[in-house]
C-alpha cells in the first residue's frame, strides 16, 4: 500500500514556503498530490490552469509530486485519490489553531484520514500567498518569494 498525502490549497500563487514543505514531506510519503481547490466563493488572482502549470514547473524534478484540482470537501478528494494523509504547513501558532480545527473536522468526517503538520523553515515563516499577491499587485519585488519558473505577469 502506498503512503499518499494530499497537500490542498489555492496556491494563488505557489510560494517558496509551499515548495519547502512539499520537498521536506517527500521523504515521508510515496506520493504527494498537490490539490488545487476550486472555491467558487473565493476570487483568485491567477487562473486555475496557470496555477497548476506553476506547480508542475516548481516540481518538475520531483517524481513523487503530482498536481490535481478538485471541488468540494478535501476529505472526499482524498478518498477518491486513495490518500489517507493530509499535509499542512504551519508558520505559527495562529496557523496551528486554525488547522487543528479543520483536522479534527476532517477526522470526524472520515476516520481514516490523518493530518500531518510540518513546521515551516523559520526563514520562510512570514511568507504567504496573500502577501505575495499584494506585492505582485503593487508591482513590488516578489521574485524571491516564488519558485524558479513562476513568473506572474504584472
Amino acid at each position: 500500500m502506498s503512503n499518499i498525502a494530499v497537500f490542498p490549497g489555492t496556491f494563488d500563487p505557489i510560494t517558496v514556503g509551499h515548495v519547502d514543505i512539499v520537498n521536506r514531506a517527500s521523504t515521508m510519503f510515496d506520493e504527494i498530490i498537490i490539490a488545487v481547490g476550486i472555491n467558487t466563493k473565493k476570487t483568485t488572482l491567477f487562473d486555475l490552469e496557470v496555477r497548476k502549470q506553476w506547480i508542475q514547473t516548481a516540481f518538475a524534478n520531483n517524481p513523487k509530486v503530482r498536481v490535481a484540482s478538485y471541488e468540494g470537501l478535501t476529505v472526499d478528494f482524498c478518498k477518491s485519490a486513495g490518500a489517507k494523509f493530509l499535509l499542512r504547513g504551519l508558520r505559527n501558532g495562529t496557523d496551528f489553531d486554525y488547522e487543528s480545527h479543520i483536522a479534527q473536522l476532517n477526522k470526524a468526517l472520515w476516520s481514516e484520514i490523518e493530518t500531518v503538520f510540518i513546521m515551516c523553515d523559520p526563514a520562510l515563516g512570514y511568507i504567504s500567498s496573500t502577501l505575495v499577491r499584494d506585492l505582485i499587485i503593487h508591482k513590488a519585488d516578489y521574485a524571491r518569494y516564488l519558485p524558479t519558473g513562476v513568473t506572474p505577469k504584472n
